[in-house]
């Protein structure tokens, strides 16, 4: 394949993201903004799955399907070397989905 700038660009854009977070605290801004991004993706995909009814085994399906392939990307992320900010920000996004699914489930049954 061609070597273009925009290969490049996306090549580099996770090292320049684990040098901006080599701080702590940005680090520790940025697991909490793609938790709460992961919650917040929960929840809204809980309650329109909620409201428009027919779209029910749809929605199970995409969040099992998106489950999924987290679980299975999560196994090179493991066995690579150096800096894991890749494997937390993965990890912080599943944990907010799944979280904010389990909220949205349990205020439906109460």
């Amino acid at each position: 394949m061609q070597n273009t700038r925009l290969q490049r660009y996306g090549a580099q854009a996770l090292q320049r993201l684990e040098g901006w977070a080599a701080n702590p605290w940005r680090r520790l801004s940025l697991l909490l903004i793609v938790l709460l991004g992961g919650f917040s993706i929960g929840a809204s995909l809980g309650s329109v799955a909620g409201a428009l009814a027919f779209l029910d085994p749809l929605a199970a399906l995409l969040c099992v399907g998106i489950a999924e392939l987290a679980i299975r990307l999560r196994r090179p992320l493991l066995n690579q070397g150096g800096d894991r900010l890749s494997l937390g920000l993965l990890d912080m996004a599943r944990i907010g989905l799944i979280y904010g699914l389990l909220l949205e489930g349990f205020k439906a049954s109460v």
